[in-house]
């Protein structure tokens, strides 16, 4: 099981992508909402005015994602694609399992980068923990709301 620790676990992109999220809310959002505040303070009675509320609603959630995106930038650790070191399965790896008749391939990552539409998972999901420290040939079961599944690895490689 990966350690716990305080860092976002990131790849190079998801750091990229972060970064440019943080640069959008500092940017554009945060000027944007403020706008918004200045413009619906100048309708009056604040008590009964719902474009203040919404506004400050955004501004909270804005300043919130400011901070948590400033805290996980502060000290990231990098994952890079590789192939698994010793032939397991390890943060960066892509892996193909066989699952059933079908064949799917994912790539773990860390919680931030997760994507599970782009096959994207993270090492502290269900799956990703059955996978980690596997190696190819060896089958994993995970527990789903459907029942216990059994996947197969096929292979591990990079992305």
């Amino acid at each position: 099981m990966p350690e716990t620790t305080d860092q976002a676990v990131l790849t190079a992109a998801g750091l990229d992508k972060l970064k440019a999220e943080l640069k959008d809310l500092k940017d554009t959002r945060r000027p944007a909402v403020l706008a918004r505040i200045k413009e619906a303070i100048s309708y009056g009675d604040l008590s009964e005015n719902s474009e203040y509320e919404d506004a400050k609603n955004e501004q909270a959630f804005v300043e919130g994602r400011i901070t948590e995106l400033n805290h996980m930038l502060e000290n990231p650790k990098i994952v890079k694609a590789n192939a698994g070191e010793g032939g397991k399965v390890t943060l960066g790896s892509t892996v193909k399992v066989k699952t059933g008749g079908s064949s799917s391939t994912f790539t773990v990552v860390g919680p931030t980068d997760a994507n599970p539409d782009d096959g994207m998972i993270s090492h502290e999901s269900p799956l990703g923990e059955a996978l980690v420290g596997a190696a190819v040939g060896e089958s994993v079961e995970v527990e789903t709301p459907r029942g216990a599944t059994k996947y197969h690895i096929v292979s591990i490689g990079k992305k």
